[in-house]
């Protein structure tokens, strides 16, 4: 027997992951996911899901750490930031995942509709017609989406925001679209199903 383990251990063991997993953990190696350590992504939806905010942002973060570049992570806390009344931090982190993936339609829907409230009309009908872009319109789960976008975006062209920009500083017509695309939009729906 090499360095001292007797043969027949190995025999014990029924399939060679279950060696390579003994030989890793003997040598001081990684086994894969320790199937004790929590799950954050599923966690934070979980704690969303019951209003939860604050403590599934915590969960996001941690979940973020393990996975800086998942795309379902960013949105999801970009989410949970609009949520939560952090709309410059939602803004980053759309930015970060359409760095990761330009064509990412939930990002880009998200973003737009966060950037309208912040009065950023030039940069929020890009990302309108970003997102009309990619997606399709004979695609039945997003025609409800695309055609909240195409309204918007020709109000938008249309000069229709100028109209409302002094009663929209903080509410009115800004609310009421941001409360659409954040709170059960494309950006919600489409993250979560991952």
């Amino acid at each position: 027997a090499r360095f001292g383990v007797p043969i027949l251990f190995f025999s014990s063991l029924t399939t060679l992951r279950e060696r390579m997993t003994w030989w890793r953990r003997l040598v001081g190696g990684s086994s894969g996911r320790d199937p004790r350590q929590p799950d954050f992504l599923a966690e934070a939806l979980d704690l969303e899901s019951r209003g939860d905010y604050a403590n599934a942002l915590t969960s996001y973060r941690l979940a973020l750490r393990e996975h800086p570049d998942d795309l379902r992570v960013l949105q999801n806390i970009a989410i949970a930031f609009s949520k939560t009344g952090q709309p410059e931090e939602a803004i980053r982190t759309y930015r970060r995942a359409l760095q990761l993936d330009a064509d990412l339609p939930g990002a880009h829907y998200g973003l737009a509709f966060l950037l309208l409230k912040r009065g950023d009309t030039a940069h929020a009908g890009m990302h309108l017609e970003a997102f009309l872009r990619v997606t399709r319109a004979d695609d039945a789960d997003s025609a409800r989406f695309r055609a909240h976008a195409e309204r918007t975006l020709a109000q938008l062209q249309g000069g229709g925001f100028a109209e409302h920009a002094d009663a929209a500083a903080g509410e009115g017509f800004h609310e009421s679209v941001h409360d659409e695309s954040v709170g059960d939009g494309w950006s919600d729906d489409r993250a979560r199903e991952g």
